[in-house]
């Protein structure tokens, strides 16, 4: 399944005096953002990067056809780095610029990894090691997509056009009962998954404390949470937390939940109302793989 999720294809265009060059790549990991990161780029430079589309996998709409780049996300982050890993050049852009999906860089003759993320988080993650490229609790985890490959730049300008994956596991949790009134926010803290990922692999690369705070104000009972896995399939541990105005503790329960890259498990039940004195391990739960699966786990 890996290996279907971290293939791509990035269509190179040089002149028209060459025919169009079709280059499978692999995904990989970040980097991190230097001050002389730009949003567009160079104007006239000799390599141009253009999304093509976000592949849309089995979450919204349970489809795998593509979809507009700003309609599956809200910043792109593109990187440059030489094949020793170095970062060379970075833009980041967010989806209300004009020319949101389109990057241009001036490169000196030589081979490069190119690595394009796509998200809706509220800021940009760390891309200085491809390998680690990394999102924090204060930026927030989201729908998180990933194309990276390798390019040639020569004499001619190359023109590539991307397209981006999703690289996320999604834990959607929902309350079915009643919120109390005195409930102001709900906390979510969860661990083995990870906050970072690796570029070369679309993999979780770091142990993560993830911790996500909902505002209850308008009675919010579903919450989305995202994390990269460290292989295919995975357990996240998941405190859930319902706190008051002064942020004490009025409900807790604990949960241990089965995931798997590319897929969102449902974990829906009564939560003020349930037992809670003892985590609940989730077992026996079957994945449909095709593109229409969803697991579905009822507390």
């Amino acid at each position: 399944m890996l290996g279907g999720l971290v293939m791509n294809k990035l269509i190179i265009s040089l002149s028209a005096a060459f025919a169009l060059l079709i280059v499978c790549v692999v995904f990989a990991c970040e980097k991190a953002i230097a001050p002389e990161d730009s949003e567009m780029g160079e104007t006239n430079g000799n390599l141009k990067v253009s999304v093509f589309e976000i592949e849309k996998k089995p979450f919204e709409g349970l489809t795998r056809a593509g979809k507009a780049v700003s309609e599956a996300c809200t910043r792109l982050n593109f990187a440059i780095y030489d094949m020793s890993g170095a970062r060379q050049k970075q833009v980041n852009q967010t989806s209300d610029m004009a020319g949101f999906g389109t990057a241009s860089f001036q490169l000196e003759a030589g081979t490069y990894q190119v690595v394009v993320v796509g998200h809706s988080s509220s800021g940009n993650p760390t891309m200085t090691d491809p390998a680690k490229i990394q999102f924090t609790n204060s930026q927030g985890y989201t729908d998180t997509f990933l194309c990276c490959g390798d390019v040639t730049i020569g004499e001619e300008t190359v023109n590539l056009q991307v397209s981006l994956d999703r690289i996320v596991s999604l834990c959607r949790f929902v309350v079915t009962d009643d919120i109390p009134s005195d409930v102001v926010k709900m906390r979510f803290y969860y661990t083995g998954g990870s906050g970072a990922f690796d570029a070369n692999t679309g993999l979780g690369s770091v142990n993560s404390k993830q911790d996500v705070k909902f505002d209850m104000a308008l009675g919010q009972k579903q919450f989305d949470l995202y994390t990269f896995l460290h292989d295919e399939e995975g357990t996240i541990h998941l405190a859930v937390t319902a706190l008051d105005a002064s942020g004490n503790e009025l409900y807790m329960r604990e949960f241990d939940v089965p995931m798997q890259q590319n897929h969102i498990t449902w974990v829906s039940g009564a939560f003020f109302n349930g037992s809670g004195s003892s985590p609940t391990t989730i077992t026996g739960v079957t994945v449909n793989t095709d593109w229409a699966g969803e697991t579905y786990i009822t507390f």
